[in-house]
């Protein structure tokens, strides 16, 4: 596993100058974040050695190098699912290449679907907590020390600070950012209005099929989080809306302007 790594990481090296401690997962509808990059570098999954190559529709597929305000950053124009067939080393096999190329600050996006009563479809949730539902963590099997200890604690998986400075500048440009706990589930089946309730009543305030590999991951590499959800749908007894992945990339795509004033302004921030 490590000599994978290293393979994908120096041949990163070796088609980009300077590499950025500073790296985004864009999720659904929210990959038109790298129009607002310059200088940049794309560089396809199918280029890249052991990377997998992103199946879902509205999940391009690239590793982009560039900049966003004056901050150089990677960014992934589509994540990996486990819904997919993916094993979770695969789900998180970029951020293994982005420990070894020297991120030291991580930040997340997803479309989710909202049980908080108080959410409306088009809200922006900064993820404050997780549950993980996924069936296999991503740390299961043999502990790589070079990579991190083998029981991470995950007590701040989510960066206060950065926390802090979201809800600093969404107040500042009058977003409404609302906080969450969001729950990661498998998919690719939506969620029944059972299954909403019930998240709700464990803690849940926005469930998704993504983002939790990744963090687990990003915080045993011992990185900073900061996660971003766009709630693209209501679910509970009382919904009767059927969501459809295409009703998610529209409210996804409404809702960008929110999350793309956030994350642009915390980046140069945080960073």
């Amino acid at each position: 596993m490590l000599q994978i790594i290293k393979e994908t990481a120096d041949y990163l090296r070796g088609r980009i100058d300077e590499i950025p401690s500073t790296a985004i997962i864009l999720g659904t509808g929210l990959g038109d974040l790298v129009d607002h990059m310059t200088d940049k570098t794309y560089i396809p999954y199918s280029e890249i050695p052991n990377f997998p190559i992103s199946t879902v529709e509205g999940h391009s597929g690239n590793l982009i190098f560039g900049k966003l305000g004056d901050k150089k950053v990677i960014a992934m124009q589509g994540r990996f699912h486990y819904y997919e067939g993916y094993d979770m080393k695969q789900v998180t096999f970029p951020v293994r290449v982005f420990q070894a190329l020297g991120v030291k600050t991580l930040f997340v996006s997803n479309a989710a679907g909202g049980m908080n009563k108080e959410f409306k479809v088009g809200d922006v949730m900064t993820i404050t907590d997780h549950i993980n539902l996924f069936p296999e963590n991503p740390l299961r099997g043999r502990n790589y020390n070079e990579l991190g200890t083998r029981f991470p604690a995950m007590t701040e998986a989510y960066d206060k600070n950065l926390i802090r400075m979201a809800d600093e500048i969404a107040a500042e440009k009058g977003i409404r950012l609302m906080h969450g706990v969001y729950v990661g589930v498998t998919g690719p089946t939506f969620e029944t209005p059972a299954e909403y309730e019930f998240f709700r009543v464990i803690g849940g305030d926005a469930v998704g099929m993504s983002t939790v590999p990744e963090v687990i991951v990003a915080n045993h590499a011992g990185m900073r989080v900061y996660g971003i959800s766009v709630i693209t749908d209501l679910g509970g007894k009382d919904i009767t809306e059927v969501p459809t992945h295409e009703e998610v990339q529209k409210a996804a795509g409404i809702a960008q302007p929110k999350c793309l004033e956030i994350m642009k302004e915390l980046i140069n921030r945080a960073v």
